[in-house]
């Protein structure tokens, strides 16, 4: 099994438009960070968690020839934005894209792609079979095995997905406990990180932190990170060793 970090910044990316903070002219590239999205593979299959607006970019980059499904945490802009971009896949298969997400996502797809669904759509419109999911109901892609995991984004519920050894969660402030008994000695947890500030909505660094080391997972990434939240190569070195910023493009295997 293979999971690529598409992109692992927050709602605006890294650089912000108009920021001029020296994380935002960091010629690091690893300071530089499309939205929110990872790509699970295995020799057969292959499903991303998340469309956001880089959908397109992130599929050029890395060369995504075919994409068996897609899933969702949450239905906000940044998460499902790039929706739409999964139409070429519909041309070279022929079928429509199955995704997997709870019911308040699937009400935002069907309001922001609504054209996707008329009687008699547009040719070329893209095509979706909704497949709904529950905490805790694994569901499966080809022969990857998913289980959704409760998550708040602040009031908000949605969900994580464990995959194997590997769990992915972002836009998470709590983590309900329902789904601790999922994560508890896990080899790879793979979890939000905003800034250093609090946030009413996200976890924080220490907060991030406090939830890797209840997890007593052998190795922690985080993601979905803010210009806030400072320099990729100064805050790794003050992680604990288990504990590494993730970075667009970086690949682990297991």
């Amino acid at each position: 099994m293979q999971l690529t970090f598409l992109g692992t910044g927050t709602s605006a990316g890294i650089p912000l438009i108009g920021c001029n903070c020296e994380i935002c002219q960091s010629d690091n590239p690893k300071d530089t960070r499309l939205r929110s999205s990872v790509l699970f593979q295995d020799d057969h299959h292959t499903a991303i968690v998340d469309t956001g607006p880089d959908f397109r970019a992130q599929m050029l980059q890395h060369n995504v020839d075919h994409l068996d499904a897609v899933l969702f945490t949450h239905e906000h802009r940044d998460h499902i934005a790039g929706l739409d971009d999964t139409r070429p896949y519909l041309f070279w298969t022929g079928n429509p894209m199955p995704i997997f997400c709870e019911e308040p996502v699937e009400k935002a797809i069907r309001r922001d792609f609504y054209y996707a669904f008329q009687d008699n759509p547009y040719p070329g419109s893209p095509q979706f079979q909704i497949r709904k999911i529950a905490p805790n109901s694994p569901f499966s892609v080809g022969s990857m095995e998913f289980t959704p995991l409760r998550i708040m984004h602040g009031k908000m519920p949605i969900v994580g997905f464990k995959c194997g050894s590997v769990a992915y969660i972002t836009d998470a402030n709590v983590i309900p406990e329902e789904s601790w008994e999922q994560l508890i000695g896990i080899d790879i947890l793979i979890l939000n990180a905003l800034r250093i500030e609090t946030h009413h909505s996200h976890y924080n660094l220490q907060q991030a932190i406090a939830v890797a080391e209840k997890s007593q997972a052998k190795q922690v990434y985080f993601t979905h990170i803010s210009h806030q939240l400072g320099l990729h190569q100064e805050i790794n070195q003050q992680l604990p060793d288990n504990i590494t910023l993730a970075y667009d493009g970086l690949t682990i295997t297991w």
